[in-house]
């Protein structure tokens, strides 16, 4: 059996109440597959599978709310369900028996047909809240009892399966989960910070550009440059992608960005924008959006919430000159990007307006030192100097 249990969906959760479920005992699933909903302070979440195989126990019940790392289903894997299937001998055909008139012998009651299938986690349950088996109806494979139809009809609101509705995030919750994140972050973490102030004249002459004959809803704008910039630098600086685990560092298996953003009513999530070195900026822009979008309407997926390498957070043009970050675990670096303005700069010796923008590193001095920090910064400038290459 393989235990599939609740994710962490970032540093600042600690529980998830289980929303929908997505499949039922016999479905076979593959890794990737969404398979039920869960609500955090986040808002409503879609978990993924990890593995391939065919559901054999829904073990937590829709509105039950659950630590990380609780097991929520159990799998059998895809060879294991064909050999339990292939294992039972065909069963030869009865021979008619002879018509028998069963008369009740007084104080036994009926035969009920047989023991009932029903899993461990559900029998104890129904033990300890003294419901009888028998007037239930399994959800679970061949008809097996199983906890969720327990707790169902224990709770006699509603049929097993069933829905909640989804609802949407509570501001409150969500701020002090991220202060708790955050404050173990600076508690934990040894931060070093680096600035880089970087001319983006390049950078918006060649957006005028593309964007010259595009309409509105089409246009790029300066943050996937940005971000563009930063994904191919931090190839280089593979220090400064990953994660702090279990006392060492664990480099990403991929240049997966978070991108912090805003959400209505307050509060912050930070999405992966999977692959983002290898996206042309069209396609990173897109990704921008759609992230936004499903933000802002619990549409995101549980691996989009757990797979971030390392995080940037934009301030935007209504936003302060510079911002200094503070790293999300267990990430080790994240990017503050300030608002472009504009400002006095040296250009062949002369003084002249120049747009400009603040770029801040913050970097966990346990998988990385200032002198990789600097050469990061320092590349991303190269590339935004550059930008017809992006």
């Amino acid at each position: 059996m393989i235990d599939f249990r609740m994710p962490s969906l970032g540093a600042d959760m600690e529980a998830g109440t289980l929303v929908e479920w997505l499949v039922k005992p016999g479905d076979r699933v593959k890794r990737g597959d969404v398979v039920a909903v869960v609500e955090t302070q986040k808002g409503a979440i879609e978990i993924e599978i990890f593995n391939d195989g065919v559901v054999a126990e829904l073990a937590v019940a829709i509105g039950e709310s659950v630590p990380v790392g609780t097991v929520l289903a159990r799998l059998e894997g895809a060879a294991e369900a064909e050999m339990r299937v292939a294992s039972p001998p065909p069963q030869p055909m009865p021979e008619p028996a002879p018509a028998v008139i069963a008369v009740p012998t007084a104080g036994r009651p009926p035969a009920t047909g047989g023991r009932r299938r029903i899993s461990p986690a559900a029998r104890r349950f129904a033990a300890e809240r003294g419901i009888d088996i028998q007037h239930l109806t399994g959800s679970g494979p061949d008809g097996a009892i199983i906890l969720a139809d327990i707790e169902a009809y224990d709770a006699g609101v509603r049929e097993p399966g069933v829905p909640r509705a989804r609802t949407g995030f509570d501001p409150a919750a969500m701020r002090q989960a991220i202060a708790a994140a955050m404050s173990r972050s600076k508690r934990e973490i040894p931060h070093y910070y680096l600035t880089q102030t970087s001319d983006v004249s390049a950078t918006l002459s060649r957006l005028e550009r593309l964007n010259s004959e595009r309409p509105p809803p089409e246009r790029i704008l300066p943050a996937a440059l940005f971000l563009r910039a930063m994904a191919l630098a931090v190839v280089k600086m593979p220090e400064l992608n990953g994660f702090w685990q279990d006392g060492r560092f664990r480099p990403g298996d991929g240049v997966h960005i978070g991108w912090a953003i805003a959400l209505r009513g307050g509060g912050l999530i930070a999405p992966a924008l999977r692959n983002a070195d290898q996206r042309s900026l069209d396609e990173l822009m897109a990704a921008m959006r759609d992230l936004v979008q499903r933000a802002r309407s619990s549409g995101l997926r549980s691996s989009e919430l757990s797979d971030a390498t390392i995080t940037v957070t934009s301030l935007g043009e209504r936003g302060a000159d510079s911002v200094l970050p503070i790293i999300y675990p267990p990430q080790v670096a994240m990017l503050g990007i300030g608002r472009i303005v504009t400002r006095p700069w040296i250009v062949d010796g002369a003084i002249a307006p120049r747009p400009v923008v603040t770029l801040t590193l913050a970097g966990d001095h346990r998988a990385s030192d200032g002198h990789r920090g600097g050469l990061l910064l320092a590349e991303i400038d190269s590339l935004l100097q550059k930008a017809d290459a992006l």
